[in-house]
């Protein structure tokens, strides 16, 4: 199930062309832990992406959340270090790779339903 999740956010964000190669999902796992978004400074957040692992607070997340995601890991596949110190060092709502996962999802809803109408 989960890869069926992931394959969708994957063919979405192939049809963007911003980096180099497109996001790699080989080692990409999903985890639902609702504990973790009790911890202060992640309450906030509905789901969250470390190097290789999307960390979900719902077991059911929507095809645009986990299309956001996937593409925190694809930014950092190129652009490790700049994004971790872009996270230091610019505010959540200023920051530039989270405003792209932003657009990412905005820029590809067309190719979900394109998807969805193929089957």
């Amino acid at each position: 199930m989960a890869d069926a999740r992931l394959a969708r956010a994957k063919t979405r964000l192939d049809t963007l062309d911003w980096y180099p190669e497109p996001v790699r999902i080989d080692r990409a796992r999903i985890v639902v832990a609702p504990w973790f978004f009790r911890i202060p400074g992640f309450r906030r957040y509905r789901g969250y992406a470390f190097w290789r692992t999307i960390v979900l607070k719902e077991p059911e997340p929507s095809d645009d959340l986990l299309t956001h995601e996937l593409c925190h890991i694809w930014q950092g596949q190129h652009r490790a270090l700049h994004m971790s110190w872009t996270l230091l060092t610019t505010r959540y709502r200023t920051n530039p790779y989270e405003l792209e996962a932003r657009r990412a999802v905005s820029e590809t809803a067309s190719a979900l339903s394109d998807a969805e109408s193929d089957t």
